[in-house]
């Protein structure tokens, strides 16, 4: 074989290479947006109906599924939506029940962050709702934003019941968010309703204090512990194996072929 052909099939082979590189990692992107906008979000929950974190009997235990995180569009939450439908201005409806209804205050104790980045998968939410009335029987919807985007519901309450403006009626939910929540800064909020009609009665959230602002999330199957090995940081994955590995795992494979191919020639 003469010289200028053995240059001629390098530089084929070559090409070659840069074009099944740059085909699988076009795939991998695609595979990955597609991963992350289809993720559902799942959780697990600990509720305390009474007693605050002191509460030493046995909390309920809920799973939730949710719906992929919707990160553009229009921040509104039940407040806004019905004032719109009544054609009163924003967060009016939620100043008016605030006389009959409220939340007095809320406390949020973040947990689990096992690769120490910053970001936990735990919120420790607790909140204290009262009313003018003697006793009352109510619900609350929660909420996280990612990055001042829509509000997405996470957790829902069970039915508990509000003596006045008393304190010894604080609600606890403790939740590990287990997937479906990229890394980053979220807002909470909590909206309360009337558990016998389903009426919303009042809100409380990052306008009302900064608690509930900037919380650093992640969900748990992005919280990976990293390990040392020779010196240099790997991040362990829980998750099966699949999808993004798959496609790295072929790359590799195409390309020692090519170069297996261009040492024989």
């Amino acid at each position: 074989m003469s010289r200028r052909s053995s240059s001629k099939e390098y530089r084929q082979s070559q090409v070659l290479i840069a074009a099944v590189y740059v085909m699988l990692v076009g795939l991998l992107a695609v595979a990955t947006a597609s991963a992350d906008e289809a993720e559902p979000r799942t959780s697990a929950s600990k509720h305390f109906t009474t007693g605050g974190r002191s509460n030493s009997t046995d909390p309920i235990l809920t799973n939730d599924l949710f719906a992929p995180l919707v990160t553009e569009g229009e921040r509104t939450g039940s407040a806004d939506i019905q004032a719109k439908a009544d054609g009163d201005a924003p967060h009016a409806i939620a100043k008016a029940s605030a006389y009959d209804f409220w939340i007095y205050t809320a406390d949020v104790i973040l947990f689990g962050d096992d690769d120490a980045d910053g970001y936990f998968h735990g919120i420790d939410l607790l909140f204290d709702a009262d009313t003018i009335w003697s006793r009352a029987e109510v619900y609350a919807v929660l909420y996280l934003s990612l990055d001042g985007g829509p509000w997405n519901e996470y957790a829902v309450t069970e039915d508990f019941v509000i003596n006045g403006a008393s304190s010894n009626d604080e609600y606890v939910m403790v939740t590990e968010l287990q997937s479906g929540y990229p890394t980053g800064d979220y807002d909470l909020l909590i909206e309360l309703f009337d558990a016998n009609n389903g009426d919303f009665l009042a809100e409380y959230g990052p306008l009302e204090t900064s608690e509930l602002s900037f919380l650093p999330l992640e969900d748990f199957n992005r919280d990976a512990p990293v390990v040392g090995v020779d010196d240099r940081p790997v991040t362990v994955s829980r998750g099966s194996g699949g999808g993004a590995t798959g496609i790295w795992l072929l790359l590799a494979l195409a390309v020692g072929v090519l170069i297996r191919r261009q040492r024989i020639a």
